[in-house]
C-alpha cells in the first residue's frame, strides 16, 4: 500500500545529527538524563554534552537514565500522526530501555493501521541508521512495505562496536551482567563491546586502551563497504578522529563524528568510543 506521507519517529539515543532531523522532519522523543537531584530532558538543549561528561568523573554518586513517560510519547506521536498518512516509530531495545513500552503506550490510542512499532535492536546510530534509512526510502517511494522492508534489511547490515575507556561505569549502571565482574576491574581489561539483538556482549577482551582502538579498526574494517559511518565519542574527538585516519580510504562520504547522547555515556562513561557501521549490502 502506498502513502503519501509517511513520518519516523524515534527517540534521542539514535544520534542522528540534528541537520538530517532537518532534512527529513523525524520526531524525535527525548529520554532523560537525572543528577544533581535534576531531571534533564536529552533534547539537545536541557543537557550540555560536553559539560555534562566533564562533571561526571567529579559526582559523588552515579547519574541515572530514563525514558520519557508514555504521555510525552504520545503527545508528540499524536502531534506528528495529524499530519500523516502513517507514522513508523523505530526505538532503543525493549531488552535494554523501557522506551519502546512507553511508544507502545503511547500509540495504543491511535489507528493500528495506521502506525508500525519496530524495536531496533541496538544503540545510538544503529538505532539512527535504521530511521534514516526508513526516512530516505519513505521520500523516494511513500510505499510502507518498501520502508518496513528497508528498515529490516538496514537492521541486519548496522554493527555497534564500542571500548570503554574504564569499566567502571558500566559496573555502575547495572545493565550489563558480566560487567559487574570485579576481576576485570582489578586488571583493568578493557572490553569490546557489540550491540545486537537487544544484547551488550563482549566480543574482545585486551589489557590497554590502544589495543582496544586497535581491535575496534580491526572490526569496522571487517565490515567493509560502508554505505555510512558513525564515530561516536564521550568527550573523546580526537579519539574519534584517530580512527578516522586509520580506516583511510575505507570512510563513505557520509561519515559522522558524534558525541554520542547522555543516555548511552552515562552507562559507558567518558572517553568511550565507538564505530557504527551501516553495510552497503543493505540496498540489495
Amino acid at each position: 500500500m502506498t502513502f503519501k506521507n509517511i513520518r519516523l519517529i524515534t527517540d534521542s539515543t539514535c544520534d542522528i545529527p540534528d541537520e538530517l532531523v532537518k532534512k527529513y522532519n523525524i520526531g524525535v522523543v527525548p529520554a532523560f538524563v537525572n543528577y544533581g537531584g535534576m531531571s534533564y530532558a536529552d533534547d539537545g538543549h536541557e543537557l550540555d554534552r560536553h559539560a555534562y561528561y566533564a562533571q561526571i568523573p567529579t559526582m559523588t554518586s552515579q547519574p541515572t537514565t530514563a525514558a520519557p513517560s508514555p504521555g510525552l510519547v504520545e503527545q508528540i506521536i499524536n502531534t506528528i500522526f495529524a499530519e500523516s498518512d502513517h507514522i513508523v516509530m523505530i526505538t532503543a531495545p525493549a531488552a535494554l530501555s523501557s522506551i519502546y513500552n512507553s511508544f507502545r503506550l503511547g500509540a495504543i490510542n491511535l489507528p493500528q493501521d495506521r502506525i508500525t512499532l519496530i524495536d531496533s535492536g541496538t544503540v545510538s546510530m544503529g538505532l539512527g541508521f535504521q530511521v534514516l534509512v526508513g526516512a530516505e526510502i519513505a521520500t523516494e517511494t511513500g510505499d510502507i512495505d518498501a520502508v518496513i522492508s528497508a528498515i529490516q534489511r538496514a537492521r541486519e547490515h548496522v554493527k555497534v562496536y564500542a571500548v570503554p575507556e574504564t569499566m567502571e561505569y558500566l559496573r555502575r549502571s547495572g545493565r550489563v551482567g558480566w560487567a559487574a565482574a570485579g576481576a576485570a576491574a582489578l586488571l583493568q581489561i578493557k572490553p569490546i563491546v557489540k550491540a545486537a539483538d537487544g544484547v551488550v556482549e563482549s566480543v574482545a577482551r585486551v589489557r590497554t586502551f590502544g589495543k582496544a582502538i586497535e581491535k575496534l579498526v580491526e572490526l569496522a574494517q571487517n565490515e567493509a563497504s560502508f554505505d555510512q559511518l558513525a564515530l561516536v565519542h564521550a568527550n573523546n574527538p580526537e579519539g574519534a578522529e584517530d580512527i578516522k585516519q586509520r580506516l583511510g580510504t575505507l570512510i563513505p562520504e557520509r561519515t559522522y563524528i558524534i558525541n554520542v547522547t547522555p543516555v548511552i555515556g552515562t552507562h559507558i562513561g567518558p572517553k568511550s568510543l565507538g564505530v557504527i557501521t551501516l553495510n552497503q549490502g543493505w540496498r540489495q
